[in-house]
């Protein structure tokens, strides 16, 4: 008799953060301008920069997040969201140092802010996510 193995774990891990990703990109998606906003608040990029993020970022997070919940090229996917939760969680330190009240701009352009820490604090399980998965990936391959 085999040993009781929960293969389901990390399946539900990589299936999670790909629907998290695609929920955070959709609206971004619906509204650029408020996305552009958004990411020009944290006062880190020059203007056109910031326009050009969010045209192109939430086409990124979409995708990663459709390559998780299909399975296909999953190493690839989880590498870019980890390096984009990297990126994130620098804007968002960066915004709490400076004393900027801004918004995360993550999953709505309006509505009730999302207070920094919080957000700073959630991306952190994300990376820890993403670390299982890219860790999970790993062991299956070797």
């Amino acid at each position: 008799m085999k040993p009781f193995r929960l293969p389901l774990i990390p399946l539900v891990l990589r299936v999670a953060l790909g629907a998290v990703f695609i929920y955070a990109a959709v609206p971004k998606i619906a509204d650029p301008v408020a996305f552009a906003g958004s990411v020009a608040a944290y006062r880190i990029l020059p203007y056109f920069w910031s326009y050009l993020t969010a045209a192109v970022l939430p086409f990124l997070e979409l995708i990663c997040g459709v390559l998780l919940i299909c399975g296909f090229r999953v190493k690839s996917g989880a590498l870019i969201i980890g390096m984009l939760n990297l990126v994130f969680m620098a804007a968002l330190a960066s915004a709490m140092i400076r004393g900027l009240d801004i918004d995360c701009g993550c999953f709505r352009m309006e509505g009730a802010k999302t207070a920094p820490w919080v957000a700073l604090l959630r991306d952190t399980v994300f990376l820890a996510m993403t670390a299982a998965v890219l860790r999970y990936e790993r062991l299956r391959a070797g």
